[in-house]
């Protein structure tokens, strides 16, 4: 099951990312930053108080709060890459760095897995690396590169993401809906003030305010999914399969927007289900 809720939170997160992205290109990304995480967390607020969930220890706040702000820089730098570069490159790319540090986490931690499982982690991982083979960028020897649109963004995006997974982990608490609020409200108010320092506009476009809330709406269901996942499964295989979520992103890029997918991208996505598969036969 918890493997279930992560890749729920995955197709989740890469669907507010396209919608975050797209926004992006309309808009400047200061404003679909912070209007989208203000839109997320009144209604993750709401759904809080709606619930009755009783709220979580004040240090499990605070550590959400500092995922927050780390998860809040990443989709920054991540809207960012998606509005300059190829949204088929810049997710992936993002996806993969975002592995990294919670997998590394969860080894230090003592975290076990049956080989098949290590075998399936192995295989996401080559998964968003093949998935970010660009098919318009060839080399010489006929081989495919990186595109480097909007790479800078997707690296430091992957670390804000993984800072993100590694604070929720730690969180010590059964509550989901809570600690999303607190994140929210250390998100928003740093990155107003960023963006105030920035000299960025806060003013959105009109035609880009359905996907703007679609994007921040999506961002807090994701972060819930992936903190029930987290009661069920280790770190490094919630962290994973969640990290899948550039495959959503890719996808509709492709239907939305014509991008194109080559075969290598798609040879990513099947080495993505057979990891995926793998992962979840734990």
């Amino acid at each position: 099951m918890g493997v279930v809720l992560a890749l729920a939170a995955a197709a989740i997160y890469g669907t507010g990312d396209f919608f975050g992205g797209l926004s992006s290109k309309r808009s400047g990304v200061w404003a679909v930053v912070v209007t989208s995480q203000l839109i997320g967390g009144v209604g993750i607020f709401a759904a809080a108080l709606l619930s009755r969930e009783a709220p979580p220890p004040a240090h499990a706040l605070i550590m959400a709060g500092f995922g927050g702000v780390a998860g809040g820089i990443g989709v920054a730098l991540l809207y960012r890459g998606l509005a300059i570069g190829r949204m088929s490159i810049v997710a992936p790319v993002t996806g993969v760095v975002a592995i990294a540090l919670p997998v590394l986490v969860g080894v230090l931690r003592g975290e076990r897995a049956p080989p098949a499982v290590w075998l399936g982690i192995a295989l996401a991982v080559a998964a968003v690396v093949l998935v970010s083979a660009s098919p318009d960028e060839h080399l010489p020897d006929g081989g495919v590169r990186l595109g480097r649109g909007g790479l800078p963004e997707a690296i430091g995006a992957g670390l804000g993401f993984g800072l993100l997974y590694v604070f929720f982990a730690a969180l010590g608490t059964t509550s989901a809906l809570w600690p999303t609020v607190a994140a929210r409200g250390a998100s928003v108010p740093f990155l107003t003030v960023a963006a105030w320092l920035a000299r960025g506009s806060l003013r959105p476009a009109r035609t880009s305010l359905a996907a703007i809330a679609s994007a921040g709406l999506c961002d807090v269901s994701a972060n819930v999914l992936y903190l029930l996942s987290l009661r069920q499964t280790l770190l490094a295989v919630a962290a994973v399969v969640t990290s899948l979520y550039p495959a959503s992103t890719v996808l509709l890029a492709r239907i939305v927007l014509h991008e194109r997918l080559g075969r290598i991208q798609w040879a990513g996505i099947a080495c993505a289900a057979v990891g995926v598969a793998l992962i979840a036969a734990r």
